[in-house]
């Protein structure tokens, strides 16, 4: 999967890039596509990844990061030396299964909150690698919603905005100090 793109997975003492949080604009914003894959992207990528290993997260969209660009990198077994990370650039979700299903998730720009929501169980995602080789994927469980749920930042859209439970997301939100203004619901 992932070749050129070598780091250590593991925390450092300060992250290389700094996360956003729920209320920054940068998280409401489109992401554009990516034109050309370059050292420049792939020293993002190292950057992305570095940031989500010393955050404790199994994925990192670039607009949590305040970058632009449809690129994310997901690790669903993070304490997995020898499986690498995915990165995906310019993914689309080709085919969606009929099967719903509910689970938790949590987000690295809304720590502390952890809310149910529904998800397609099966994708397949068609994305360029960090080489610019064209990839598709299919991806169940975890990994299903790991890229579903950073595909959604890079249109800006936050899992708060597809959860249902408008009580316990109202609860969790104020809880954790976070405006519950800030939710732009899609559910």
């Amino acid at each position: 999967m992932t070749s050129e793109i070598l780091v250590n997975k593991e925390k450092l003492e300060k992250s290389p890039l700094e996360i956003r949080y729920l209320g920054a604009p940068s998280l409401r914003q489109s992401a554009k596509r990516v034109a050309k894959v370059d050292d420049e992207l792939r020293q993002l990528v190292r950057e992305m990844l570095q940031t989500m290993y010393t955050a404790d997260g199994i994925g990192l969209a670039a607009p949590q990061v305040s970058v632009q660009k449809q690129v994310i990198v997901i690790d669903c077994e993070p304490d997995n030396t020898a499986k690498p990370p995915l990165v995906l650039i310019n993914p689309t979700i080709k085919k969606y299964s009929t099967e719903i299903c509910l689970f938790q998730e949590g987000c690295l720009s809304i720590p502390g909150v952890y809310l149910d929501v529904k998800r397609p169980a099966v994708i397949e995602v068609a994305y360029k690698d960090e080489n610019g080789r064209p990839r598709t994927l299919q991806a169940k469980e975890l990994l299903s919603r790991a890229i579903q749920h950073e595909m959604d930042h890079l249109l800006g859209v936050l899992f708060v905005d597809r959860v249902e439970n408008k009580l316990a997301l109202n609860e969790e939100l104020t809880k954790h100090k976070f405006s519950p203004k800030a939710v732009k619901s899609v559910a």
